[in-house]
C-alpha cells in the first residue's frame, strides 16, 4: 500500500504539471524598431516639434494629433485627408471664411484626462494667443507661419468648435492638420514651463506615448494600447529614435544591427545594402529639393528674373540624380512635369548653359563679372537628401556651365530652418542669398504660405518676399471657388507663375529611399512626407 501510494502521488504531481504546460502561454517578447533619422538632435517633444517634417513624422503624429489627420496608408495617390480628433468638417454655410469642427467623443490624452472642446482653444491659445499663460513662443512661430489665415475661434460646446480664417480658404483643413493638441495637465505637471514639459514626458492622443527623452541620443515611445482607434493600434510595443545626421553613420548603424531603419542611406551604399539582404524603399511623394532665392536683400542678385531663369537653365540634373543613384528625378517646377496641374508655362527648363549664360549676359553678368553669391545649406536633415555632396556637385556645376561663383555657410538643420523665417538683410543670414531648404508641394495650402504675398517673413514662409499679381490672382480664385475645374485652372495657372517667374531653382523630387533590416516587416511608402508607424511590425 506504501509503494502503491508513493507511486499515486508522484502520478498525481506529473498530471498536474503536464495539465499546467498545456495551459501555459509564453509572454511574447516586446517588439521594438529602432529608427535612424536625419535630425542632430531630438525633435523638441512638447507635442509641437521642430527639426522640420522629420520632426512632425517621427515625434508629432505618431503621439499627437490634430483634428484632421492624414491617410499614410495608401501608395498609389497623394496622401488625403481623413477625419482625426474631429469627426467631421464643414465650412458655415452663411460665412465662408468660418469652419465649424465635430470633435471626436471619448477621446482621452495619455494621461487620462479628456480631449474637448476646452483643450482645443487651451492649445490654440498656445499656439496664437501671445498673451495666454500657455503661449509658448517657438511653437507659436512655426503655427503662425504652417497657418497664416488664422483669424479667431471659439467654443461652441464641448464637442464643437468654430474656426475663422482671415480670407476664404477652401484648403484651411490642409493647414490644420499641422496643429497638433498636447494635454493641458502636462503644462500644469510641469509648473506651467515649457522647457520642462518635455521631460515629464508630455501627454498626446496618438498611437504611441513618450516614456523618454535623451537630447542628442535617442527618443523612446511604447505603445498606447488605450488608443481611441482600436482598429489603428500600434503592432510593435516600442520605437526608439535616435538623431544619426551623417550618412555613413547610418550606413554603419544599420549594418551592425544597431539600428533596423534608416532614413536616406548614403546613394553610394544602396547597392551593396541590397546585396547584403536589406531592404531598399523608395517612392514617389509631394517634395522639392530647391534653392531659395533672396530676392528682398537690398543688392540682391535675384530682383531680375533673368538672373532667376538663368540659373534654373544652368543647372545639370540629370547629373544630379545620376549622383544620387537615381533615388531622385528633375524638378523643372513646383510641382512634377507629369503632374496634371503643372501647367503650359512658357519656359521648359533643361540643362542649357548657352541660354543661361545669355539670359545672365542681358542682365550683366559676364565672364569679366561673373555673378557671384553665398548660399546657406545644412550638412542634414528633414527632406535635405544628402546635402553635401549635392551642393558641392551644383557649386562644380554652375561654375563650369556658366560661369557662376558659389560659397556655401553649413550649419545644422535647426538653423536653416530659422533662417528661412528670417527678413531678407537679416544679420542671421550673414549675407547668404540662396537657402537649400527641402519644402513639400502636397496641395494648395502650402502653395499658398510659401507663395503668398501676403506671407513674408518673419510671418511665413515667403522668405524670398516674391510677389507676382498673377499668381495671388490665381491663389484668390483657389481659395474662393466651388467649382472643382475652376480650382484646377486656377492651380495650373498659379504653378506657371511659379515657373516662368521663379522665386526657386529647382532642383530635384526626391524619391524618399530609407533602408531597412529584413526583419521590418509591413511598412507603406505613402506619397507624403509622413508615415504610418502603426502599421510596422518587427519579426
Amino acid at each position: 500500500m506504501l509503494i502503491r501510494k508513493v507511486w499515486s502521488t508522484e502520478a498525481s504531481c506529473t498530471l498536474a504539471l503536464a495539465a499546467l504546460l498545456l495551459g501555459y502561454k509564453p509572454a511574447l517578447a516586446e517588439t521594438t524598431l529602432r529608427i535612424a533619422m536625419t535630425a542632430s538632435d531630438i525633435p523638441t517633444a512638447t507635442g509641437l516639434p521642430n527639426n522640420g517634417f522629420e520632426g512632425m513624422r517621427f515625434l508629432g503624429f505618431p503621439v499627437f494629433e490634430g483634428l484632421t489627420l492624414w491617410d499614410l496608408t495608401r501608395t498609389d495617390q497623394l496622401a488625403a485627408l481623413r477625419p482625426g480628433l474631429a469627426e467631421k468638417w464643414e465650412q458655415d454655410p452663411e460665412d465662408n471664411k468660418t469652419w465649424i469642427f465635430h470633435l471626436r467623443h471619448g477621446v482621452k490624452f495619455h494621461d487620462g484626462t479628456d480631449f474637448n472642446a476646452d483643450a482645443v482653444i487651451w492649445n490654440l491659445d498656445r499656439y496664437f494667443n501671445s498673451t495666454s499663460p500657455q503661449y509658448e513662443p517657438p511653437s507659436s512661430a512655426m503655427s503662425r507661419a504652417r497657418v497664416p489665415l488664422m483669424g479667431s475661434y471659439k467654443k461652441v460646446d464641448d464637442a464643437t468648435v468654430a474656426i475663422t480664417t482671415t480670407k476664404p480658404a477652401s484648403y484651411f483643413p490642409y493647414m490644420v492638420v499641422y496643429l497638433l493638441f498636447t494635454s493641458p495637465a502636462s503644462f500644469e505637471k510641469a509648473g506651467k514651463d515649457w522647457a520642462k514639459v518635455a521631460t515629464l514626458p508630455a501627454a498626446g492622443t496618438g498611437p504611441f506615448r513618450i516614456t523618454k527623452i535623451v537630447p542628442r541620443q535617442e527618443a523612446d515611445l511604447a505603445r498606447w494600447d488605450k488608443y481611441w482607434d482600436a482598429g489603428r493600434t500600434a503592432k510593435v510595443d516600442n520605437v526608439v529614435l535616435m538623431p544619426i545626421p551623417e550618412a555613413n553613420s547610418r550606413l554603419a548603424a544599420l549594418r551592425s544591427g544597431q539600428v533596423d531603419w534608416i532614413e536616406v542611406p548614403p546613394a553610394d551604399g544602396i547597392d551593396s545594402l541590397k546585396s547584403a539582404g536589406f531592404t531598399i524603399v523608395t517612392g514617389s511623394y509631394p517634395h522639392v529639393w530647391p534653392w531659395f532665392y533672396n530676392i528682398g536683400a537690398a543688392n540682391s542678385p535675384f530682383k531680375d528674373v533673368r538672373v532667376r531663369q538663368a540659373l534654373n537653365y544652368c543647372i545639370d540634373r540629370e547629373g544630379l540624380v545620376s549622383l544620387l543613384n537615381g533615388t531622385a528625378e528633375p524638378s523643372v517646377g513646383w510641382l512634377k512635369s507629369s503632374d496634371p496641374d503643372f501647367g503650359n508655362p512658357l519656359n521648359r527648363y533643361k540643362f542649357d548653359p548657352a541660354k543661361g549664360k545669355a539670359l545672365l549676359a542681358e542682365a550683366g553678368y559676364t565672364p569679366a563679372k561673373p555673378l557671384s553669391f553665398k548660399a546657406m545649406i545644412s550638412n542634414s536633415g528633414s527632406g535635405q537628401m544628402l546635402p553635401l555632396p549635392m551642393n558641392e556637385f551644383l557649386q562644380q556645376n554652375l561654375k563650369e556651365a556658366c560661369g557662376v561663383n558659389v560659397d556655401f555657410d553649413v550649419v545644422e538643420w535647426q538653423v536653416l530652418l530659422t533662417a528661412a523665417r528670417a527678413t531678407p538683410d537679416s544679420p542671421s543670414l550673414q549675407g547668404a542669398m540662396v537657402l537649400n531648404v527641402s519644402s513639400p508641394s502636397s496641395d494648395a495650402g502650402v502653395m499658398a504660405r510659401y507663395f503668398s504675398s501676403a506671407n513674408f517673413a518673419p510671418n511665413g514662409f515667403n522668405f524670398e518676399q516674391w510677389k507676382d499679381d498673377e499668381f495671388d490672382a490665381a491663389l484668390k480664385t483657389i481659395g474662393e471657388a466651388t467649382d472643382p475645374k475652376a480650382i484646377s485652372a486656377a492651380f495650373r495657372k498659379a504653378h506657371e507663375r511659379l515657373v516662368d517667374n521663379p522665386p526657386w531653382l529647382y532642383i530635384v523630387h526626391d524619391l524618399n529611399p530609407r533602408a531597412m533590416s529584413p526583419k521590418v516587416k509591413g511598412f507603406v511608402s505613402p506619397q507624403s512626407w509622413f508615415v504610418d508607424l502603426t502599421l510596422v511590425s518587427v519579426q
